[in-house]
């Protein structure tokens, strides 16, 4: 069976990074951080005992009881992955499409990567059908898979994984003997928590299920690198998992820096700042992102509505015609084009494992926010209407004549080839 690596080189290959918030940093986080500056000492490989004990704090809250010594910290969840996939082998699967940063690290260890279609209500969990499928195609071509990756809230589709699709592919992919990597980076930032059920695979199977999560999603500024892992619980595997794990990030001197790590730790305690931020901000960019979502979706695109993080991924193909006048023939071009008019990132699908010829794109909605100044960004968090302040004004107005002048270009083409009456 073939893989569905893309080919390219540096960020096509590897990029982009996760979205950014457009928001200035929360003053409490600095001063934690500034307060650290200062210890001259390392944070140990796998994260220090304060760290630990405030990620096991946090899991706990969510119904996932957890120990310290089953869970590690690292600088960024790309650490994390990198080391997981050295320590189990094996061929990775993975959705399609999926996370920009999951593929390049099975890659780097010479790892196979299969990509798995995922169901029409949501990306981030592979169809259970198409996962036994792919399988099955894969062994029988002498391949070894031995790790499935997933999200229940999604980069880069930002939807959520129903329970019951999540129920009977967790199911199919521990029934064939896989081991599964539930990256949940996202599930702080539920647009609707109230009408969004959100499951982890832990809750379902937590001896066959690593939890991930970088901290950048809901509680650390992205340029802050921090994330956590939880282990299996319950079997000896967790254990052995848990040291192979410990022994490539020592390897690879991948380690917390100590100011980041006191910062992660304030934030995994979710004082009330803390929360009260990530309420707010969440808030308002899930206003930003339906306002983009019926942009987009009215100009004639497709996309899912969003549900979770701060962006949208829209299938431009209804507009083919309109961009293929414009020499926009693949996501590469699509991502040229969107980028250099909307002035911000617009990585095209073929990062995220979506076919090159598709024109997919996901959308931040962090530039949306006007990319002014720390107090405008502030603002946005403290205004009763944030889509009526001007700078944001100014991104959604930019957005919508893009898309407005696409629609605009395919039904003068179509007029010009309709028959006379």
């Amino acid at each position: 069976m073939p893989r569905t690596d893309p080919e390219g080189h540096g960020p096509v290959r590897f990029g982009p990074p996760l979205p950014e918030d457009g928001l200035p940093v929360l003053p409490e986080l600095s001063a934690v951080l500034a307060a650290a500056a200062g210890r001259a000492e390392s944070e140990p490989v796998g994260g220090g005992p304060a760290l630990l004990e405030a990620a096991c704090g946090y899991w706990d809250r969510r119904g996932l009881p957890t120990e310290p010594d089953r869970v590690v910290a690292a600088p960024g969840a790309p650490a994390l992955l990198l080391a997981l996939t050295a320590a189990l082998g094996g061929d990775v699967l993975v959705p399609r499409p999926c996370a920009a940063w999951w593929a390049p690290y099975a890659r780097l260890l010479g790892r196979p990567v299969f990509h798995v279609p995922t169901s029409a209500e949501s990306g981030g969990v592979p169809d259970p059908y198409a996962l036994l499928e792919t399988l099955g195609r894969v062994r029988a071509e002498g391949g070894d898979p031995r790790l499935l990756v997933l999200s229940v809230a999604d980069d880069p589709t930002a939807t959520v994984a129903p329970p019951e699709l999540l129920h009977e592919t967790v199911q199919a992919a521990v029934g064939e003997g896989l081991h599964l990597v539930s990256d949940e980076t996202w599930r702080d930032t539920l647009h609707d928590p109230h009408d969004t059920v959100l499951l982890s695979p832990a809750e379902m199977l937590p001896e066959q299920v690593t939890v991930v999560s970088d901290l950048a999603g809901a509680l650390l500024p992205t340029g802050w690198p921090a994330a956590v892992a939880r282990f299996p619980v319950g079997e000896a595997d967790g254990d052995g998992l848990h040291a192979r794990v410990l022994d490539v990030l020592t390897a690879l001197g991948a380690r917390v820096a100590a100011p980041v790590a006191a910062a992660g730790g304030y934030a995994l305690g979710e004082p009330e700042p803390v929360t009260a931020r990530r309420r707010a901000a969440v808030r308002l960019h899930a206003r930003v992102a339906a306002a983009a979502h019926t942009v987009v979706v009215t100009a004639g695109a497709v996309a899912r509505p969003p549900q979770a993080g701060r962006h949208l991924y829209v299938d431009l193909d209804p507009l083919r015609p309109a961009l293929g006048a414009l020499g926009v023939g693949d996501a590469q071009e699509l991502e040229d084009f969107l980028a250099a008019r909307l002035g911000m990132p617009a990585p095209g699908g073929h990062r995220f494992g979506d076919d090159l010829g598709a024109l997919r794109v996901r959308l931040s909605t962090g530039p949306l926010l006007g990319g002014g100044t720390d107090e405008q960004a502030a603002e946005c968090l403290d205004a009763p209407a944030p889509l009526e302040l001007p700078h944001v004004q100014r991104g959604l107005t930019l957005l919508e004549s893009i898309f407005d002048d696409l629609r605009d270009d395919l039904r003068d083409d179509a007029g010009r080839w309709e028959p006379p009456r």
